[in-house]
């Protein structure tokens, strides 16, 4: 891609090929401007996430395929930041110069992977949120997707206080948020992880934690009001023994949504105190591909972060 000179430039990864993360190059490119309804942020951290690792292999048919659905293909990667306002157009009236934000690029074709992003203040898809006060701007780039999908999947449990709920997967992104979403409803929590994870899992907040490598929890004769599969590695089949009779199987499968009402409510339990994100691992921008590589082993315990700005 050329270099650009003659105007104002941002660093940003680009995939000169389809398939792996070895085909990300770092450029410059020109520097967003944004239009009537769009604010400019300044990036200063975002994520790869298990799903930016997914679409960023999808060789090109299959991309054909989920752009009939409406899904763009994004000329950056990444899909969650946390950053500061830079400039609004004319026509924005939720947000001003300076505001500390974070949300999602979902449903642009462009991405957080870079030093600044343009985004409408409002979208039929994608969220964009004031960052809670008491959170770092890494940490709060963490929350969005887990923490939605988390807590709209939990939604339909309809917790309520005292049930025993069980995360199965509890250490991952999706599962960490789901153990302290369950908790601040009021459940009694389990959380299923390895034996190196007990340690984080009861520190967010788990009543009790069980190391999947040592007791398979279908097989010790407790029963539990909602059974939340995190990773996708269980099956309402395989659990049916362990719900009470009117319990519920509650799957990472299921589709989900963003709105900006998840992301208030989200908010909300961050600056109570009842919710945090897990971070893994920091890069910085530069690093971006060998994020993406450690990501798609599947082995990353919460979150991975991007730190584009100190």
């Amino acid at each position: 891609m050329e270099i650009l000179t003659n105007k104002e430039t941002m660093k940003t990864f680009v995939a000169t090929k389809f398939g792996s993360p070895d085909h990300l190059k770092l450029v410059n490119v020109e520097k967003p401007i944004p239009r009537d309804d769009e604010v400019l942020i300044k990036v200063h951290a975002s994520t790869v996430t298990i799903g930016d690792t997914i679409l960023l292999n999808l060789k090109f048919p299959f991309w054909l395929l989920l752009q009939i659905f409406g899904v763009k293909r994004k000329k950056y990667p990444g899909h969650e930041f946390a950053g500061i306002i830079e400039a609004v157009g004319k026509d924005v009236a939720l947000f001003k110069k300076g505001d500390q934000v974070f949300g999602t690029t979902s449903g642009l074709d462009v991405g957080a992977n870079a030093e600044y992003v343009c985004l409408p203040e409002k979208r039929s898809k994608g969220v964009l949120v004031l960052k809670p006060s008491n959170m770092s701007f890494e940490k709060a780039a963490a929350v969005p997707i887990g923490g939605m999908t988390a807590l709209h999947i939990l939604r339909k449990g309809n917790i309520q206080p005292g049930q025993k709920v069980l995360v199965y997967g509890a250490s991952g992104s999706v599962g960490s948020f789901g153990v302290q979403i369950a908790k601040a409803l009021g459940a009694e929590v389990t959380g299923v992880c390895s034996t190196t994870n007990l340690e984080m899992v009861s520190n967010l907040g788990a009543d009790e934690v069980i190391d999947y490598t040592q007791e398979n929890f279908t097989k010790n004769d407790e029963l539990y009001d909602v059974i939340f599969d995190a990773v996708i590695k269980t099956s309402a089949k395989a659990c049916e023994n362990s719900l009470t009779k009117n319990g519920k199987f509650l799957s990472a499968r299921s589709s989900t949504n963003e709105t900006n009402e998840k992301l208030e409510f989200l908010k909300e339990l961050i600056e109570s105190g009842k919710l945090t994100s897990v971070i893994d691992r920091s890069y910085p921008l530069d690093k971006v591909p060998e994020a993406y590589h450690y990501v798609s082993k599947g082995h990353k315990i919460g979150n991975v972060v991007i730190k584009i700005q100190d």
